[in-house]
């Protein structure tokens, strides 16, 4: 280079050093990003923080440039967009609203920016908060909500809306709309095969995405071609390696073959080279699969785990935790047989996870966490959810790309979340170590930033003792 363009680029410089700075709420400074989509690591980088937005991020040799109301020095720190759990649960009636509400601190204390509330019984509490988190008149994650989901008469689960007739669909359909929800949530206990399919075409119509569990009655390819966004459990996708799978949904549907029977029956018969052409079908319809690994283990393991001295039942109310006793009961009544048979039937779903991966499914990390489910914790279940992801079979680069990436994308958000890049909302988690190499590194939270909001670790422990504190006052 010879001395005339040494002389213009250093003049350069100096112009652009010495001309009007960016200003920023916030400045991190030094930080290594994570690119979730690649996996490349962006080293010394600064992320200027405006209100909720990214407004830059610059080479840290460019820190002449801006000025910062607030600094954090993120040297030696790894650096993610917020988590996404995509299947959690508020609920269990209108006298545990305020123990629901805690939760909310709960998944910011654990690094958890968005959740999806896959529908309860306390909607337009849940409803409410959505709204005045969005309009930052309170503090927590971004939340999806179904509201109340369709089901068939005489549900077992509460609050749900209860159809059994097109006319009762459309009635259902425009309530759902009244209330603004964000997705659609259909389940399978009482529900008519044909309203099912009929549901899922009548919601994508008008623009939803759905989510739900698969009717025995049904197959998989049924669903996905009717518009089924998401099939939420893994252990649904063992139904695709039968040979003989719709003959046996046919007799499940005819009352002549129970679901544990068609269950073991799959086991005994898996078909990967089967399974695998169908779940390209469903990767071909963009239908994902919410695996819920944590709960799965949770309830299939109860017979050898001690959770009573869970560190994580300090921060659950006591009305939240009453709510588990039904799933615990439940397991108690198994025989030997039964026991060996759940152990089963989770290890071969988890199974799948590399084969789902490969054939183009869309993962989606969720942990069916909150009301009802045993020792799945708000918050903390996100983290061991990824972890068994990686257990059984995905990348931790792939586990993140589940909550971060595959999230935003499911509810139609990734122009404004999945990268830490310039106009993206600001939902920043910073960790002491690269969760790339080791995925329980999302554990180690050094901060939070949502909301135009920063929480440090001195910050994000007092969210923890201040809910511990209100479990103990039974508040």
């Amino acid at each position: 280079m010879n001395k005339f363009v040494i002389f213009i680029a250093i003049s350069a410089w100096s112009f652009i050093a010495t001309a009007q700075k960016i200003h920023s709420d916030l400045a991190i400074r030094s930080a290594t990003i994570i690119d979730v989509k690649t996996g490349k690591l962006l080293n010394n980088k600064i992320i200027l923080v405006t209100k909720d937005r990214i407004s830059a991020v610059l080479d840290e040799e460019q820190h002449p440039l801006f000025t910062a109301t607030k600094k954090i020095d993120a040297k030696g720190k790894f650096v993610i967009p917020g988590l996404w759990d995509m299947h959690m649960h508020f609920g269990g009636g209108d006298t545990l609203i305020e123990e629901n509400k805690n939760l909310l601190a709960l998944y910011l204390a654990n690094g958890i920016t968005s959740i999806r509330d896959c529908a309860a019984d306390i909607s337009p509490s849940v409803l409410q908060w959505r709204n005045q988190i969005n309009e930052g008149k309170l503090s927590g994650p971004t939340i999806y909500t179904s509201g109340p989901k369709l089901e068939g008469y005489k549900s077992i689960w509460i609050g749900d809306l209860e159809i059994d007739n097109s006319k009762e669909l459309e009635q259902a359909l425009d309530s759902l709309q009244k209330l603004k929800v964000d997705f659609i949530k259909i389940t399978d206990n009482t529900m008519k095969p044909g309203l099912y399919l009929e549901s899922l075409k009548q919601a994508r119509k008008r623009g939803w995405a759905i989510s739900g569990h698969i009717p025995a009655a049904l197959n998989l390819t049924e669903v996905s071609d009717a518009g089924l966004s998401a099939v939420e459990h893994i252990t649904y996708l063992l139904r695709a390696g039968s040979t003989q799978e719709d003959v046996i949904s046919k007799k499940i549907g005819a009352g002549s073959m129970s679901a544990k029977a068609y269950n073991q029956l799959l086991l005994k018969n898996f078909d990967t080279a089967r399974a695998i052409t169908i779940y390209k079908h469903l990767a071909k319809n963009k239908t994902a699969v919410v695996p819920t690994l944590s709960i799965s283990f949770a309830t299939a393991y109860l017979d050898n785990t001690d959770h009573s001295k869970d560190p994580e039942l300090a921060y659950i109310g006591q009305g939240l935790k009453n709510t588990y006793n039904w799933r615990i009961e439940r397991a108690a009544k198994d025989d030997a047989e039964a026991i060996a048979y759940r152990h089963e039937l989770i290890e071969r779903a988890a199974g799948l996870l590399p084969i789902l991966q490969r054939s183009g499914i869309t993962i989606l990390a969720g942990t069916d966490a909150g009301y009802l489910n045993s020792f799945d914790y708000p918050g903390f279940g996100l983290h061991r959810e990824l972890a068994l992801m990686v257990k059984y079979g995905l990348t931790p680069l792939q586990a993140l790309q589940a909550s971060i990436i595959n999230g935003p994308v499911f509810l139609g958000k990734l122009n404004d979340y999945g990268s830490i890049a310039t106009g993206k909302k600001a939902d920043i988690l910073i960790l002491d170590r690269n969760p790339l190499l080791d995925i329980t590194a999302t554990q180690r939270i050094f901060a939070l930033i949502t909301k135009g909001k920063l929480y440090d670790r001195t910050l994000l422990d007092n969210l923890l003792v201040e809910i511990k504190k209100k479990v103990a006052a039974g508040k």
